[in-house]
């Protein structure tokens, strides 16, 4: 399969699903902002979360959604501010201040300030979308440890990160409807 064929669906899946439970618009926002922030975040995100996939595959998938949601939560609050602090350093600031395990509660609970219930809700679809990400690469006959396994592991977290600044930009209240 073609890197990125594998990560076209890959996009599809999750916005359909995310559409369907109500957390995300038909039409996908647009924050370039937070698009140009990627590179970095994935060079920064990679080590922890290579290390952490053979363990724990679904937390290596997820946590990547949360970093997505703090940073569109960033970006709505003061961007100016953020911007100038850079991926990398906004990464081990999130990572750092509760260790990679708790990178999850961290970020609902001290970033987003999200209530108990809805914070469970966020971190079961959340984990729904590593699942569903997970078996589409078990199921892309990708030769596992291989570059090619690395290249499609990388569009994973990729599109998992840009689900969850739609995520929260959606919750935040921004809405993409046509105009006209």
């Amino acid at each position: 399969m073609e890197i990125k064929k594998y990560e076209e669906d890959i996009h599809e899946d999750l916005h359909r699903f995310l559409v369907g439970v109500g957390m995300m618009d038909e039409k996908m926002p647009e924050c370039p902002d937070l698009d140009e922030l990627w590179p970095s975040i994935e060079t920064a995100y990679l080590p922890d979360g290579i290390r952490e996939f053979t363990d724990y595959p679904l937390v290596s998938m997820g946590w990547v959604m949360f970093i997505g949601m703090a940073l569109a939560k960033y970006w709505d609050e003061d961007w100016i501010k953020y911007s100038e602090e850079g991926g990398e350093r906004i990464y081990h600031r999130l990572r750092d201040a509760k260790g990679y395990d708790n990178l999850d509660d961290y970020i609902l609970k001290d970033v987003l300030e999200l209530p108990e219930e809805e914070a469970e809700k966020v971190s079961s679809v959340v984990g729904e979308c590593a699942a569903r990400v997970l078996s589409s690469l078990h199921r892309s006959g990708i030769e596992p440890s291989t570059e090619k396994a690395l290249r499609a592991y990388k569009a994973s977290l990729h599109q998992l990160y840009i689900m969850g600044v739609a995520m929260e930009l959606n919750a935040l209240g921004y809405h993409m409807t046509a105009i006209g």
